[in-house]
């Protein structure tokens, strides 16, 4: 679907940077990171154009996320068939399980139905010590490893980053990958060969790691 598509059918994104995830995280108690490419751009250093920005939160603290966003925002989740709104007079502290459907793994805010849409979340499986690789959950990493921070925001590691960009392969994860890899240390070089050997064993990365 292109943006104009996309645009006609749900209505239009506002544009954020990782400075405006950090600001609407302020006092959030949970588990929080940006990824994608702004991800890659904040270790790399080499601008890049972003269609988007991707924020994470885990799928286990989504009633951590909706008492934080509560009174500002309006909540949807979003699966592969729906998108529907959880309405504030719903039990907020219920179970994720409980509140979200299987299919649905992201949620989108916005401040009402005139408004754009504001933040997109990746909900997440693991839990504040213990990332997860979402397509394969027995690639894991201690959060703390997971997970590093420049100016106050959150960025996932660059060799997982990468992991998640290899399945694509198009011509901006190629370039992400030239821009990032030279740059890793001989540790998440192996952590990031080791993931993909077991996940896209034939895949071109691996010979240049």
């Amino acid at each position: 679907m292109s943006n104009e598509d996309f645009e006609r059918l749900y209505g239009p994104w506002a544009s954020h940077t990782p400075a405006d995830v950090a600001a609407l995280f302020e006092g959030y108690p949970g588990t929080w990171w940006v990824a994608g490419g702004w991800a890659i751009e904040a270790f790399t250093g080499v601008r890049r154009e972003h269609e988007d920005i991707d924020v994470s939160v885990l799928r286990d603290e989504l009633p951590r996320l909706r008492k934080h966003l509560a009174g500002r925002f309006d909540v949807w989740a979003v699966g592969t068939t729906a998108l529907r709104p959880l309405l504030p007079d719903d039990d907020i502290d219920d179970d994720p399980d409980a509140t979200l459907w299987d299919t649905e793994g992201q949620i989108w805010t916005r401040v009402d139905a005139q408004s754009p849409w504001e933040f997109d979340f990746l909900l997440s499986p693991g839990s504040a010590r213990l990332w997860e690789y979402r397509r394969d959950p027995s690639i894991r990493m201690p959060m703390g490893d997971a997970l590093w921070e420049r100016d106050g925001v959150r960025y996932l590691a660059p060799e997982i980053q990468l992991l998640y960009k290899a399945k694509g392969l198009r011509p901006k994860d190629q370039a992400d990958f030239d821009a990032t890899a030279p740059l890793l240390n001989d540790r998440d070089r192996s952590w990031l060969r080791g993931a993909l050997e077991q996940t896209l064993p034939d895949h071109p990365w691996i010979a240049a790691l």
